[in-house]
């Protein structure tokens, strides 16, 4: 068995899969947007009602997000006038940002204990809403990224040396989590993928 220092194993570890997401909610405002066009606040409170435990998000942020959406031409607004009331923009996703979403809800999800919680969930909350045919295979594929990852993960533990114990504990912790996501993973396909 080969024994690595550490900037040995760090170089193996950064061939990990890599995880470009900034996990924004970008893609859960515009994922809100298919199923109907909306004004900030109402999917201020969808987002919360929904998906409330996996974003936490302010209204400023939503509208934040929802100005630079419109700004790179993936969502339009329309200014909708109203009685006794301040007017208020209406949202609705343009080509592009149907196709941004798109792309972005069969793309892979990083395996990491964070990427799963927040974008795989959304992700799979999508794929139940707008074609549940997606369910399946999403969860089937993020199990092949998490194991693949996982086995990564084992091999860099076997490698590093005894005497570098705090690195050995702080990669057993990701292997365990990960471990536990796999158990997580087959629950999300027998309750909403059954074959």
């Amino acid at each position: 068995m080969q024994i690595y220092s550490l900037s040995e194993y760090i170089c193996i570890m950064s061939q990990e899969t890599p995880y470009a997401s900034a996990l924004s909610p970008e893609y859960a405002l515009l994922g809100l947007l298919t199923q109907r066009p909306a004004h900030g606040y109402e999917l201020y409170q969808r987002l919360l009602a929904e998906l409330g435990q996996v974003w936490h998000i302010s209204l400023s942020q939503i509208y934040n997000i929802l100005n630079r959406l419109e700004s790179k031409g993936w969502i339009a607004g329309d200014v909708q006038r109203q009685e006794r009331l301040p007017a208020r923009r209406c949202f609705q996703l343009t080509d592009a940002g149907r196709e941004r979403f798109d792309a972005w809800l069969v793309a892979p999800t990083g395996s990491s204990v964070r990427a799963i919680r927040v974008e795989f969930i959304t992700r799979l909350y999508f794929a139940q809403a707008l074609d549940r045919a997606l369910t399946g295979p999403l969860i089937d594929s993020q199990i092949d990224a998490v194991q693949a990852n996982l086995a990564r993960l084992q091999e860099a533990l076997a490698l590093l040396p005894v005497e570098e114990p705090f690195n050995r504990l702080g990669l057993d912790l990701r292997v365990r989590q990960l471990t536990s996501i796999l158990d997580w993973l087959a629950e999300c396909r027998s309750m909403l993928a059954p074959s």
